[in-house]
């Protein structure tokens, strides 16, 4: 998963983005109009316990990739700039400021995460309008000259695409068939990617999230999650070098999940992802497939080959093998499966993937 993170200025941006990957991954990052570029080892408890179970030689944690981005202000965006760094995220983390430092200054005078939500979603709306209006141009112009049957079905699904963008309806809300998907795969339409909108609050407010409550009932219609991070104070804690010191403290502010274990898994849900696990004493590992994916989609996450020559899949249950204690005692309770190409992979299975090429 590649997550962007974007933002008006001044907003924590940059903060969030150490917290997720770490201080050195922005060392030697000066100039404000590239972007940065980090890598953070997704946390799951499931992961924890499995890698207690089997203590394997070497353990692998899914990743995501995290790109901070340039700040966004007016026709950043609709204008076009930046748009090679924009087009290759899978979802965006949009962080928006919920605290008032008089030292820290807004381009607004004062912060108003309700304007910041609004100013961003349009923007990357009047950049796909402008993306639709040329290429419906060139159709027409390419249609003149002679009837086209794929030009035809891109040119109405990108009518489509505009009159939904005119009622601000961003396209991730649009549900395509996979030929519709395929006409537009290539576009960089912004509002198709998925999006997390980070409320950055401050130390006093991270139990009280009236805030982001509102926000989230006045942006249902964007099709993105709201979440709420006192990013100046995770940072913080995150320099302490105990790990009992870091949970007393968040303990002490009311801090549940820590940003990275939060954003994960809204990122992951946003994508419409989720986790299956190889073990053994070798390696305990954790991958991504779409929900709803099928063994063999499964079995070529993790190579080619395996999906080429799928048999079968030995698929545990995350739940059962932590019951049972260990995978002998879980084999003796007759809960060691074998599926074949037509298993739908669940969330947190464990699997075995046997194979011939």
């Amino acid at each position: 998963m590649k997550i962007g993170i974007i933002g008006l200025p001044q907003t924590g941006k940059k903060t969030l983005f150490s917290l997720l990957v770490g201080p050195a991954a922005l060392s030697g990052h000066s100039d404000a109009r590239q972007p940065g570029r980090g890598v953070a080892d997704v946390q799951d408890t499931r992961f924890d316990r499995l890698v207690a179970l089997y203590r394997p030689r070497r353990q692998v944690r899914a990743r995501l990739e995290l790109v901070l981005l340039p700040a966004i202000e007016e026709n950043t965006l609709s204008q076009g700039e930046a748009l090679k760094d924009l087009s290759e995220i899978d979802a965006y983390c949009h962080v928006v400021r919920a605290f008032a430092d008089d030292s820290v200054y807004h381009i607004w005078g004062e912060p108003d995460p309700r304007r910041e939500v609004a100013f961003v979603h349009n923007e990357m709306v009047l950049h796909d309008l402008v993306v639709i209006e040329k290429r419906l141009e060139r159709i027409e112009k390419s249609l003149k000259k002679g009837k086209d049957d794929r030009a035809e079905k891109e040119q109405a699904l990108l009518a489509r695409f505009r009159e939904a963008l005119e009622r601000e309806e961003p396209l991730r809300r649009l549900e395509l068939s996979d030929e519709d998907a395929a006409l537009i795969s290539s576009y960089p339409f912004l509002t198709r990617r998925a999006l997390i909108v980070a409320l950055n609050v401050s130390d006093d407010a991270v139990a009280d999230t009236t805030l982001r409550d509102e926000l989230a009932r006045a942006f249902a219609g964007l099709g993105g999650s709201v979440v709420q991070i006192a990013v100046r104070a995770e940072s913080e804690i995150a320099q302490l070098e105990s790990g009992e010191e870091r949970a007393v403290f968040m303990a002490d502010l009311g801090i549940d999940d820590p940003a990275l274990h939060l954003l994960t898994s809204r990122c992951i849900d946003a994508l419409g992802l989720q986790s299956f696990f190889t073990v053994g004493e070798d390696e305990v590992r954790q991958w991504f497939v779409r929900r709803g994916a099928l063994a063999p989609e499964a079995a070529g996450a993790i190579h080619s080959d395996l999906q080429r020559g799928f048999i079968r899949a030995e698929v545990m249950k995350y739940d059962d093998l932590m019951a049972a204690g260990a995978e002998d005692k879980l084999k003796a309770t007759g809960k060691y499966y074998l599926k074949g190409k037509d298993y739908v992979v669940e969330d947190g299975d464990i699997l075995t993937i046997r194979f011939n090429v």
